[in-house]
């Protein structure tokens, strides 16, 4: 190995630590302007539909909503749900299907400084840049990103754009119904729509309604 290129590879490791932590810490008080995978979709071809809110401004309904969705622990874990992964693994290991076992937090890191799909290479990253998010914002910052830059549906990103675009209200006028069909199509935003809901996203939906009744204290970070 050349010294050239040792020394490319040093700088590029400089990159992906030093940016994103830069990048996190401008986060914790600036709007996220733009993320890769919205930058992406447009050159796909995409519209590009957002309106930062602050936390005030989101219905506390889709907190819940996605909490119940999304990770049940996220008040209380710090990045990784260990006790989620490993039934993943068992499940896996069982013969069963993969799913994911994301978490918020995890989710969070690979929207602000990721591309999508699945690679070893983005799965060690998004593992190295979800406990920087975890020791540099608290919690309600987290869920604040998140809320802002998922994908809802095709060229629709955050939960205000989302609000005005199903259900022509505002984030912060989300009712429980309306946050759980939002929180329903997270997994596969461009697949399923919470404007026009299947059998199979409101049953979803009302499964997470009723969730957010047994979460208790599990919301005390909202």
């Amino acid at each position: 190995m050349t010294t050239l290129f040792k020394r490319l590879l040093g700088w590029l490791a400089v990159l992906l630590v030093l940016v994103p932590l830069a990048l996190t810490l401008l986060y914790r008080v600036v709007p996220v302007p733009v993320t890769p995978l919205m930058v992406i979709r447009l050159f796909e071809g995409e519209s590009l539909k957002k309106d930062w809110q602050p936390a005030p401004r989101i219905s506390n309904q889709l907190k819940m909503a996605v909490i119940a969705a999304e990770d049940n622990k996220f008040c209380r874990h710090h990045g990784f749900d260990w006790e989620a992964l490993g039934d993943v693994l068992s499940e896996a290991a069982d013969g069963g299907r993969l799913r994911g076992g994301s978490t918020i937090s995890m989710q969070t890191a690979k929207n602000l400084y990721l591309w999508p799909g699945r690679s070893y290479t983005r799965k060690g990253l998004e593992a190295l840049y979800t406990p920087m998010l975890e020791l540099l914002l608290p919690k309600e910052r987290i869920l604040t990103l998140y809320l802002n830059i998922a994908e809802f549906g095709p060229g629709i990103y955050g939960a205000e754009a989302a609000a005005q675009a199903y259900f022509n209200t505002s984030a912060a006028r989300l009712s429980r119904y309306q946050a759980s069909l939002l929180a329903a199509v997270l997994p596969n935003p461009r697949r399923f729509s919470a404007g026009r809901p299947s059998a199979y996203v409101q049953q979803r939906a009302a499964a997470i309604s009723r969730r957010i009744n047994g979460l208790g204290g599990w919301l005390e970070c909202i």
